[in-house]
């Protein structure tokens, strides 16, 4: 029997699909700047003098690589409670999305600081600048240059696995797809529309995370 295309509830849906959309992009905006954040300062702790503290984050890092993203998300939003620690569902998303994505970044911005000369951070030593001082003018810009390309790659994958909160009733792009599928019974065509426009988001990520970062380290942080 031949399936007949149906997209006469789209006009309808549309609605739906930009806020689900937004949602997703916002998902996206706060987890980076607080992963990126925690990532710079994860990598610098798991190189400074501090044992404890490197043993810490070294742990941190094995335990959220090496355990699914939808099981972090449901420790967080269903485990937790059971402490007496209940949030909010975009919270919990946030939360899970930032710890999940701060643990990858830490090993492609420590990639990025062992990558700068030794002998860069030896001669600003000696021109009396502060270590924080070195860390933040010297080290830091260089190990941006070169990770840049590699951290947008782990953003555009971090969006794409936000579809996975829709899990917890985050009514991001995902959950708004469920519940149009779920009213329509037109699941092929509605996944068809989602999956073009998470194609979209993700190319549109992706330029303007390379258009930026060029002009922002090519112009200040350099």
């Amino acid at each position: 029997m031949a399936y007949s295309l149906d997209f006469g509830w789209l006009n309808d849906a549309l609605g739906a699909i930009a806020r689900g959309a937004a949602m997703t992009v916002f998902l996206i905006v706060v987890t980076t700047l607080l992963g990126t954040v925690l990532s710079v300062l994860a990598a610098a702790g798991r190189r400074g003098g501090n044992r404890l503290l490197r043993q810490a984050i070294g742990l941190y890092v094995e335990v959220i690589r090496n355990t699914p993203f939808l099981v972090q998300l449901f420790f967080i939003f269903f485990g937790l409670p059971s402490l007496g620690i209940r949030l909010d569902p975009v919270v919990a998303a946030i939360l899970a999305m930032t710890l999940n994505m701060a643990a990858y970044t830490t090993e492609i911005v420590g990639a990025g600081l062992d990558a700068v000369p030794r002998g860069q951070k030896e001669a600003a030593l000696a021109l009396g600048l502060r270590p924080r001082q070195v860390f933040i003018k010297i080290v830091l810009p260089q190990a941006l240059k070169v990770i840049f390309p590699a951290l947008t790659s782990q953003i555009v994958i971090m969006m794409l696995e936000s579809a996975v909160v829709s899990q917890i009733a985050v009514r991001e792009l995902t959950y708004e797809a469920d519940m149009l599928q779920a009213r329509t019974f037109r699941a092929f065509e509605t996944y068809l529309v989602v999956t073009a426009v998470y194609l979209g988001l993700s190319i549109g990520l992706r330029r303007l995370l390379v258009k930026g970062g060029q002009r922002m380290l090519s112009a200040g942080v350099t």
